[in-house]
């Protein structure tokens, strides 16, 4: 029996005893079959809950970039690697194959020495989805700088924030980025940014849509040049198992954002392995995840965990209703995808449009399809399902988070049966727990609470950059010797997670605890509703009450909003109980999102209050203008 690739549900349960009895040993016989090491660990794992403090695999001595790429030159180098697809659909898309990968992973690497990068300096990556994007993260792991990538949709202003938090001593931009039908200055960006940045000594440029920059003498640089000049090899830098990989930063519900801290040995070899599984990836296959390279989804499932895998994985530079909302389903037919990861977000929206756009598309390639970013509602599964997938796909419904490093609780396919809006099970060696408000943990099925991880895994996040204490009040300090994700969970029958979404999204309405994802779900599966969000806000009778943000379909904007209004809250009603109804129901065309697709509840949550005195950093939302039609038109 393999522990390293599950096949169905007897052997995953056999798995999943083993690796939960004896975490130590399960996860030294995955590290030793399946990697490369300089040298092998003295300890595979210590821990501290109390500091917090943890170690995995500590004394090995490794390169990621040899595990992702060089030892598979012998067997794959002339395998594409990386994928590129443009965003324009009429511009070639690029097959970088092992061996290409390697030459321009060692060019990329040399430019940053020749530069002055060192071990352990971080490096500023604000770069559209192009090859050099991947290639850039490969050329710091190559010689032992720690990337920090910003979503390349972020204002100066965050950029600025990012790159002082960590002490960044060079970035690595382009002259511009095409999004759809336009294009976006980065460099203005950068050049914005950097005006209040002090540690930066080089900016790299690469040359994307030949628009005509500023280059700040004896700072910036075209890369192409250099690359043209630099060496086709570079040793790679032998790093401990616990030195940093890169940094990433969350944004927090409140305050700054908080820059994750992944180190190098446990995050290749969980995000590898969970990889392999999730996806049930084949050699042949071609497996295509839509997230931004920004965002945790890409470093771990777009870079590495494919990589790892001698993989062949798709980056996509576009948005999926650029040329039209066809977009993503002829990539698949295109490129022949085997396995399809995106958010939800993306679904429910393409999920609107006409069924023509996926009907002209051959998607019979399609094996595993999976979402990422918050939980998937019934209604856009099921129409994954039918429409993509064919009701021949399984779909993984995944939880996890910037801070867990890799997939945590997900379906396996063809182990796991699938239910709509549940995350299922925990992945091996993931040990959760649900917690009462009293800090105990609540046994038995059918329950629901707070959701804990009560034992360590190796791609956990070790620290916040420069801020140790943080991470200790952030995610230890709630319940004594675990992991809280923030986040509340329910646990059916079978012992399969539900996400409810984040405990601050759980709001008391006359003493009951109301979970708003399943309050939204029930909105959602109303004909004329195309997207809801529900908050919390005070109410002198009933202490909290709850008040929906919906936006409609465009045949729901003709009809009466008082009728809409009533079937809404029926819906709930029928659906949940009488105690979920909306006291005030708000009609928008928009819901202020995050890049990465998340709603901010924050901001909502205050209009509703009528507390729009400080609404925090509007200017990183996917669109900021969405904030004031909603405080027009609040009900007050």
């Amino acid at each position: 029996m393999s522990n390293y690739h599950i096949k169905h549900l007897e052997e995953y349960f056999q798995v999943y005893r083993k690796s939960v009895r004896n975490p130590e040993s399960y996860w030294e016989e995955i590290a030793e079959e399946h990697f490369l090491w300089h040298k092998r660990w003295d300890n595979v794992l210590s821990y501290d809950f109390d500091k917090p403090e943890f170690k995995w695999f500590e004394g090995a001595q490794l390169n990621i970039t040899e595990n992702c790429i060089d030892r598979h030159l012998r067997t794959r180098g002339d395998k594409t690697a990386i994928l590129f697809e443009p965003n324009d659909p009429k511009e070639k898309a690029q097959h970088i194959t092992y061996n290409e990968l390697h030459k321009r992973v060692a060019q990329m690497a040399n430019v940053l020495k020749a530069k002055g990068i060192k071990k352990g300096d971080r490096v500023c990556i604000y770069l559209p989805m192009i090859p050099e994007l991947a290639i850039s993260l490969l050329a710091c792991a190559r010689i032992g700088a720690i990337h920090s990538v910003v979503f390349a949709g972020f204002s100066s202003k965050a950029l600025a924030t990012r790159i002082n938090d960590s002490s960044c001593k060079m970035v690595i931009t382009s002259d511009g980025s095409y999004r759809g039908s336009k294009t976006i200055d980065l460099k203005g960006i950068v050049d914005e940014g950097l005006k209040s940045c002090e540690s930066i000594e080089s900016v790299l440029v690469v040359k994307r849509i030949n628009s005509d920059i500023h280059m700040e003498e004896g700072r910036d640089h075209w890369l192409q040049p250099l690359l043209d000049e630099a060496e086709e090899t570079c040793a790679p830098e032998i790093m401990n198992a616990e030195d940093p990989l890169f940094i990433l930063y969350t944004s927090g519900s409140t305050g700054t954002p908080k820059g994750m801290v992944h180190t190098t040995a446990g995050y290749m070899v969980y995000t590898a392995f969970t990889f392999k599984n999730v996806f049930q990836y084949r050699e042949d296959d071609i497996y295509w995840c839509t997230a931004d390279i920004g965002w945790i989804t890409g470093h771990s499932y777009i870079v590495y965990g494919p990589l790892a895998n001698g993989a062949t994985t798709v980056m996509f530079e576009g948005v999926p209703s650029y040329p039209d909302h066809a977009r993503f389903w002829e990539i698949v037919e295109k490129h022949k995808v085997t396995q399809f990861y995106t958010a939800p977000t993306a679904i429910r929206a393409l999920g609107k449009e006409n069924l023509d756009f996926v009907e002209k598309h051959d998607l019979s390639s399609l094996k595993v399809l999976g979402t990422v970013g918050e939980p998937i509602n019934e209604e856009a599964w099921h129409w994954y399902d039918e429409n993509i997938g064919k009701r021949n796909c399984p779909i993984v419904d995944t939880w996890w988070q910037t801070e867990t490093g890799g997939i945590m609780i997900s379906p396996i396919p063809y182990s796991t049966p699938a239910i709509p809006t549940f995350a299922t099970l925990p992945l091996p060696g993931i040990q959760p727990a649900l917690m009462d408000e009293e800090g105990k943990e609540i046994k038995g099925n059918q329950v629901d609470g707070r959701l804990c991880i009560k034992f360590p895994w190796p791609s956990m996040a070790r620290t916040i950059w420069g801020n140790h204490q943080r991470y200790k009040d952030t995610y230890f300090s709630a319940f004594k010797n675990m992991y809280f994700t923030g986040d509340g969970a329910l646990r059916d029958s079978v012992g399969y997670y539900r996400i409810t979404g984040r405990v601050d999204d759980v709001v008391i309405v006359s003493g009951h605890n109301l979970g708003t994802a399943p309050i939204e779900d029930a909105i959602n599966e109303h004909p004329a509703v195309a997207e809801s969000a529900i908050v919390g806000y005070p109410h002198e009778v009933k202490g909290n009450a709850l008040y929906g943000y919906v936006i409609l379909k465009e045949t729901g904007e003709t009809r009466n909003q008082d009728n809409l209004r009533k079937e809404i809250n029926q819906m709930i009603s029928d659906r949940i109980g009488p105690i979920a109804k909306l006291n005030k129901i708000q009609f928008t065309s928009g819901l202020p999102k995050t890049r990465s697709g998340k709603i901010m509840r924050r901001i909502l949550r205050k209009i509703a209050s009528n507390d729009t005195s400080n609404l925090g950093d509007t200017s990183t939302l996917l669109n900021p203008e969405i904030v004031q039609e909603i405080m027009d038109n609040v009900i007050k």
